[in-house]
């Protein structure tokens, strides 16, 4: 099994540049991992699907704002919805890998793993007609108890990844992290890892990446905290999911917890969105690595 390391004398592309951007985790609203013992994988193709019309709607919001945007798409939603796929590449955004079933790395062996991080992106570069060389974790699950899963995403074509959240959460997150883009040294070679956004606080490391953070804080929280991220010189990572800019879509009887997590601020999301990408310049990593 490789170790994964992260080598300090190393600099990823896009290293010290103070760059927002924007990044979407393509999914639809049954395939979130919280949801995972109300909606089995054997029957996503039995529930209404939302994923097209919400991503759609992101890339309007896109175009309105001239933003740019890497977007980790679901294997699964690429087979189903290539043309989707393809609008994205088409409008100048970046298609990466979310992989294929929206596993958590840590539940699945290293062979299924594999598995699914190749059909991803077969399936992704199928749809777009690009080659797809990033990938995000579903969850954010490349953590420390799974040192090997960097040295697959290196032998499977894929240069960088932005899963390793650098916050202390249960179900994901490695506390130890690093803020700064780095590079994690595998026995295959390299893989440049790019956080998602984080800020120090009495020392605690508090995420202003977007996401559930974004709905559920006040909106000023997201952006100073990205605005502090890009004075202390790091490119400023954001994400948002499809269906968080849709309130109308269906609700599963879920517990209290996961129902505030999954539900609250649906309403404001858009709104919200709108002004922040109003407010910063976003780029994709395409765009990053470009300028580097």
């Amino acid at each position: 099994m490789a170790s994964v390391n992260a080598d300090q004398q190393s600099r990823p592309p896009g290293f010290g540049r103070a760059v927002p951007v924007f990044t979407v985790d393509v999914e639809d609203w049954f395939q979130v991992n919280a949801f995972e013992s109300h909606v089995t994988r054997d029957r996503w193709d039995t529930f209404e699907s939302r994923v097209e019309r919400n991503t759609d709607r992101l890339l309007q919001l896109c175009a309105d704002t001239g933003a740019r945007g890497t977007f980790f798409t679901l294997g699964w939603v690429a087979e189903r919805y290539p043309t989707l796929v393809r609008r994205i590449a088409e409008q100048g955004h970046e298609v990466a890998s979310h992989g294929y079933w929206h596993q958590r790395i840590p539940t699945i062996s290293e062979a299924a793993f594999r598995e699914d991080v190749r059909k991803a992106r077969q399936a992704l570069e199928d749809a777009s007609g690009t080659s797809v060389t990033g990938y995000r974790a579903p969850s954010f699950s490349l953590t420390d108890d799974v040192p090997w899963a960097a040295r697959i995403l290196v032998e499977e074509g894929h240069t960088y990844d932005s899963s390793r959240f650098p916050i202390s959460r249960p179900g994901y997150g490695t506390a130890s992290g690093e803020r700064a883009p780095h590079v994690l040294q595998t026995e295959a070679g390299p893989l440049h890892e790019y956080p998602p956004a984080v800020v120090s606080v009495a020392g605690q490391q508090v995420p202003v990446a977007g996401g559930g953070w974004f709905r559920q804080f006040p909106a000023w929280v997201t952006t100073s905290g990205l605005s502090r991220v890009l004075r202390e010189g790091r490119p400023a990572v954001f994400y948002l999911h499809p269906w968080e800019v849709d309130p109308t879509q269906p609700r599963l009887p879920v517990g209290a917890v996961t129902r505030i997590r999954h539900y609250r601020g649906l309403d404001v999301c858009a709104d919200r969105l709108e002004q922040l990408m109003r407010r910063f310049a976003f780029q994709s990593f395409q765009n990053l690595f470009a300028a580097a």
